[in-house]
């Protein structure tokens, strides 16, 4: 038998497909109904309105989202922080100018790099090759 603690609870659990207990399996259930229910509702309410109103967790309530159980689509005015600088986003974890950011920090640093192959890379490229060729 696989044993764990409830990382939410502490409580002492058979691990199965859950990561927690059964008992905060229901508790989290028991958030995202309160949630959906409330969306239902209120299409028009933000990510803070909907923390207040039905007491959940905001952090609970972006993993419900990031998880896909509830669609930002038809919630105008919902949106989730950007993971980097906090702004707010509709879809993904980093805005435009976060995502922008990073992939110029990228090219700079293979610009940097000059092209040339680490030594790392070398020994995996060789690796690799002899692999094909013994397969061949």
């Amino acid at each position: 038998m696989n044993v764990d603690n409830c990382p939410r609870c502490g409580k002492l659990y058979v691990k199965g497909f859950q990561d927690v207990c059964p008992a905060c399996v229901k508790d989290i259930e028991r958030m995202y109904e309160a949630c959906i229910d409330y969306l239902r509702e209120n299409r028009q309410s933000t990510l803070q309105e909907l923390h207040e109103e039905t007491e959940v967790p905001i952090r609970q309530i972006l993993k419900f989202i990031r998880e896909g159980r509830i669609s930002l689509k038809s919630l105008p005015n919902l949106t989730i922080p950007c993971d980097v600088c906090g702004a707010p986003i509709r879809e993904g974890s980093m805005c435009d100018s976060c995502r922008q950011r990073l992939t110029n920090d990228l090219k700079q640093s293979l610009e940097a790099r000059g092209g040339r192959q680490s030594q790392e890379d070398q020994f995996g490229y060789n690796i690799q090759d002899r692999l094909r060729r013994r397969n061949n």
